[in-house]
């Protein structure tokens, strides 16, 4: 029968006729060396050219890796050797190595020696740590010298092939070769050695279309092989399959099989001539080179032919023909096992198999061990290896019951039972693949097909492509894998037994009853087996997962492909294996399978029973487990993380230990969250607690508005302020009325153009004050221009119509500011209806309200010319007034005094001084709103008085201004009260409304002090 073999191409690339290829072993590379002078690295896994060396104008016969220097090594027919670095692409090292074209370069696998060799019919070796001095050349050949090989069991041979139809092969340190091999008809053009060590064999090919192995211990040939048309240009002994490959000008790649030298397969990929085959140990790649570009091909599965009897503790391995055993029991109890870490374990040899073995399993109680391989199979006694039965198969597959196995041959299926065949059978779709288990397992091209293993009936097609199928040992689960994900079933026996009775059940697809999907998981499995049920598997991104109820937990992250072998429950450990034979484990706690388990059968009595027996630090993940399934008050009382917890108890409502969890953690988001809860279940004190201690002062306004709890709106306000949050304490204290503080924060904030906004709207008292520190702020930014251009209310009156008004009602709502009961809500005018300023003139008339003028604040006085001036306050005595002015005057004298005062932060209005008469109409108290001056003389007099209380103050502005005009203060305070008369009536002429205030610029000034 065939050696069963998939060949799967990695790469294809085009390029120049390539001479040489080279594999590297721990990065995804291959080396290219080119006819036209270059050599390329090509990354097979992205299928991307990664990086190009230049080496030289003629061709380049041979390039190799150096992994522990970083180096590439060319040959070219300039007959020169040139090292690279890799990495950095740089050029270490050249040198002239022969006196014509090198054809071959070797590595030595341990020491600094490479060898070459040449069409100067000499074989050269170079020693690199010697500053590449030549250490010896072994001459002895008669034409030229086509490839040279290193002994991989013999480090110090090396055998090499000549078109002088010889094979030689040669010692280190000896100049004569230490024999010849003598066979080939015509020139040989490759050689290599079989890396195993059941067999000294080595293999040649030639110009004779010949390929031979040689025994060189015997020094014979012990097969030729024949089948290429044209020469033999390079051959490979594949160290991990029993393949020899060999490729010649014909096109083809022909693979042998190394036990029987029968031809297995013939390749070829329309890429011209093959001058170059490479493998790698320990890898099912082969890289090829062609006269049109290169190949990359995986042969077969890397898998390795491992199985474990989990009852025994017994591993047993197929490594080429020989089957090795270990055993766990050797460790000793005392020995401490690290996870990932290499198990220390004595290999057994148990023999030689008759066949290549690619598969091998142990059988479900552990007695037997199966090798299938070579398109046959061999069942042995698992404890001496003694052969127990044997046949054709290409493949082999358990039942759950240990006597019962099932075989694939061909298209044709067929079971046996007590080592005898009990049925044979052809599925209606042919076969493609078999799977064991609790059902019969049979892949086609229409999908997948399962029989029942007594009488072979149908039970389920389902349409779907399995990779592998693996059963729990009670046979209710399975999981089906693909190629991209898996899926979990449970099989349902009693549904089949129904069917069974009542043929209506069965369709043409089966039993559809048969099986219940429970979950699909988008993840490429490698390798899996059940463990009550919790499935392990390790997946293509080499992790170790196990999959219980739905819910995927990571064991651990490996650094290579592993492979699952099996699980140890006494011990714990679960077991993987490598493709170098190399076993780890990783402890699994099996209470906790366990009790997840009896948690999936809704065995509660079990699970109550085995929760003690779960480590603490698994508790939190079985906990996770439980909520996944919907038991979260069990996972509340299992988990032993407190963020957990606290999510958990968050679910169920549980605010006492949610409460008591945020007290311990101390965490404004679990504050927040347990406040979100105690909302929905009404608790407001515990929600007013849990956002004062989370300090969310903006939830909290919310709360204390709406349940119009003064207190708390008042705390708000101070530890928000405390806090740094000045717009919540803006916001609480503007709830509460608390108008100062509100402008107190503005201020405290510098926010002065706001603050001067808000005095402005609401307490217009403060006008004067805030424009102050406005101006002063803007002047300590060097922003003076700015400042002289801010009007300051209290200054210019005039271009702040109704401020009389603003101060009255300011006063009039403070003494109206009484707190209303409940009752009188639906009798009380809503705020956004009512008009202040009307009510409180409403209230004046009605005798209601009686305006007393206060000191208004006079804030920080502008001191443009002399900081260090001192300013008091005028101590004006009134001048009782005779007869009401007229509104001209009144504006006429406005225009003086704001004209001639231009930038001055005192106020000229009776409400800044209690002691102070008025000018203007609007700005006469209460009590002497109907009095006013005698006459406009009076008027001008009591204006003069006043800028002489202003004088007393500070005269230098105004002196400096005056004197402009050739004006003397102490006489024409005089004329001025004399001619004011004729000075008002003219200006009374030019004013078209009375009642309007009147606004001057600088030549009204110009133009009433050349009347004056």
């Amino acid at each position: 029968m065939p050696l069963r073999l998939d060949v799967k191409r990695k790469l294809s690339v085009r390029s120049d006729r390539v001479k040489c290829v080279d594999i590297h072993p721990n990065e995804p590379w291959i080396l290219v060396t080119l006819f036209n002078g270059h050599a390329h690295i090509y990354n097979y896994d992205t299928q991307q050219l990664i990086k190009t060396f230049e080496v030289c104008d003629v061709p380049v016969r041979a390039g190799k890796f150096v992994v522990r220097k970083n180096w590439a090594i060319t040959a070219s027919d300039d007959m020169f050797i040139r090292v690279y670095n890799y990495n950095t692409l740089e050029r270490l090292h050249q040198f002239e190595a022969h006196n014509d074209y090198i054809r071959s370069v070797a590595i030595h696998p341990t020491q600094s020696y490479i060898l070459t060799s040449s069409d100067d019919m000499t074989i050269k070796l170079w020693d690199w740590d010697a500053k590449w001095a030549l250490k010896q050349t072994f001459e002895g050949h008669i034409h030229y010298v086509m490839q040279i090989a290193f002994n991989p069991k013999d480090n110090n041979t090396f055998a090499s092939a000549s078109l002088d139809r010889t094979v030689k092969v040669w010692q280190l340190g000896s100049t004569a070769p230490n024999f010849t091999l003598e066979g080939h008809e015509k020139g040989v053009n490759c050689v290599d050695y079989y890396s195993g060590s059941d067999k000294p064999y080595l293999v040649s090919g030639g110009d004779d279309r010949l390929v031979k192995i040689w025994d060189y211990q015997n020094k014979t040939c012990v097969q030729t092989l024949e089948g290429h048309a044209q020469n033999v240009g390079c051959v490979a002994f594949h160290p991990e399959l029993p393949i020899i490959l060999s490729g010649s000008e014909d096109g083809t790649v022909k693979l042998w099989h190394s036990n029987t030298y029968r031809l297995e397969s013939t390749l070829n990929y329309g890429l011209e001539r093959c001058w170059a085959i490479s493998c790698l140990k320990g890898s099912n790649n082969v890289a090829l080179g062609y006269d049109e570009g290169s190949m990359m091909i995986k042969l077969g599965r890397e898998e390795p032919a491992m199985s474990m009897d989990a009852s025994t503790g017994k591993i047993v391995w197929a490594k080429h023909c020989e089957i090795q055993q270990v055993n766990l029991k050797q460790l000793s109890s005392d020995q401490q096992l690290k996870d990932g870490e290499k198990v220390p374990l004595t290999v057994k040899e148990l023999g030689s198999c008759e066949i290549y073995p690619q598969t091998l399993s142990h059988s479900p109680n552990g007695r037997f061990v199966v090798v299938c391989g070579d398109g046959e199979y061999i069942l042995y006694t698992a404890i001496t290896l003694r052969n127990k039965s044997y046949g054709n198969a290409m493949e082999f597959v358990w039942s759950q019951d240990s006597s019962e196995y099932a075989v694939r041959d061909g298209n044709m299926v067929k079971i046996f039972k007590n080592f005898k065949e009990k049925k044979t059978f052809k599925p209606e779709a042919g076969a493609e693949g078999i799977f064991g288990g609790s059902l019969l397992g049979v892949r086609s091209y229409s999908g997948l097909t399962f029989y029942d293993w007594e009488t072979t009936s149908l039970i389920r097609r389902i349409e779907i492509m399995p990779k592998s199928i693996n059963w729990s040992q009670n046979g209710e689960l399975v999981c089906i894998a693909t190629e991209e994900s898996y899926y979990v079933l449970r099989y349902r026996p009693e549904a089949v037994t129904n069917a069974i009775s009542n043929k209506d059940l069965i369709t043409e697809d089966g039993i559809e009853d048969a099986f219940d999907a429970l979950s699909e998981i988008p993840e490429t499995i490698k390798t899996g087996i059940w463990v009550g049920d919790c499935f392990i598997y390790t997946n293509s991104l080499n992790r170790i997962n196990y999959y219980v109820g739905g819910e995927i937990v990571t064991i651990s992250h490996l650094d290579r492909v592993m492979y699952l072998l099996g699980y140890v429950s006494n011990e714990n450990r679960l077991y993987l294996g490598d493709k170098e034979m190399s076993i780890v484990s990783f402890e699994l706690s099996l209470s906790v399978l366990e009790y997840q388990t009896a948690v999936m059968r809704k065995d509660f009595e079990t699970a109550d029973r085995v929760l003690p027996t779960v480590p603490k630090e698994q508790r939190t993940r079985v906990a996770h487990f439980l909520e996944k399934q919907g038991y979260r008050q069990q996972a509340l009382s299992v988990t032993l993380d407190h963020e957990h917890k606290f999510d958990l108890a968050l679910q169920l409502g549980n605010l006492q230990v949610c409460y008591e969890l945020a007290t311990e953690l101390e965490n404004e988001q679990k504050w927040l969250q347990l406040s979100d809860v105690a909302t929905k279940q009404g608790d407001f004190k515990l929600v007013q607690e849990c956002l004062t201690r989370a300090q969310s002062f903006g939830s909290l306004i919310l709360l204390a508005s709406a349940s119009s709890d003064k207190q708390l709106m008042a705390t708000i306000g101070d530890k928000s302020r405390k806090s740094g949050q000045f717009n919540i304490a803006f916001l609480s204290n503007f709830v509460l009325g608390k108008l100062d503080e509100c402008l107190n924060i503005l201020i405290e904030n510098q926010r002065l153009p706001e603050a001067a906004f808000f005095a402005r709207t609401y307490l217009p008292s403060q006008i004067n004050h805030v424009v102050g520190l406005w101006r002063e702020k803007l002047k300590q930014m060097n922003m003076e221009r700015a400042a002289q251009a801010l009007a300051n209310p209290t200054d210019y009156e005039n271009l702040f119509p109704g401020l009389i008004d603003t101060y009255k009602t300011e006063e009039f709502l403070k003494q109206q500011n009484k707190i209303q009961s409940a009752r009188t809500y639906q009798t009380i005018s809503p705020n956004w209806e009512k008009n202040p300023i009307e009510e409180m003139k409403e209230a004046e008339e009605n005798g209601q309200f009686s305006y007393i003028p206060v000191q208004l604040n006079r804030g920080i006085a502008d001191n443009d010319n002399d900081d260090d001036d001192n300013f008091d306050d005028a101590t004006e005595t009134p001048i009782q007034s005779i007869a009401k002015p007229t509104t001209t005057d009144s504006s006429v004298l406005n225009k003086l005094v704001s004209s001639v005062t231009p930038d001055r932060s005192r106020s000229h209005s009776p409400m800044n001084h209690t002691n102070t008469s008025s000018i203007k109409p609007t700005q006469t108290t209460s009590i002497s709103r109907e009095a006013s001056t005698t006459s406009k003389a009076s008027s001008v007099i009591s204006t003069t008085a006043t800028a002489g209380s202003g004088r007393r103050t500070s005269m230098s502005d105004l002196e400096k201004e005056l004197q402009e005009f050739d004006i003397d203060i102490d006489t024409d305070d005089v004329s001025n009260t004399e001619n004011g008369p004729s000075v008002f009536k003219e200006t009374s002429k030019n004013s078209p409304n009375e009642n309007e205030d009147l606004q001057f610029d600088d030549d009204d000034v110009d133009e009433f002090l050349k009347e004056t």
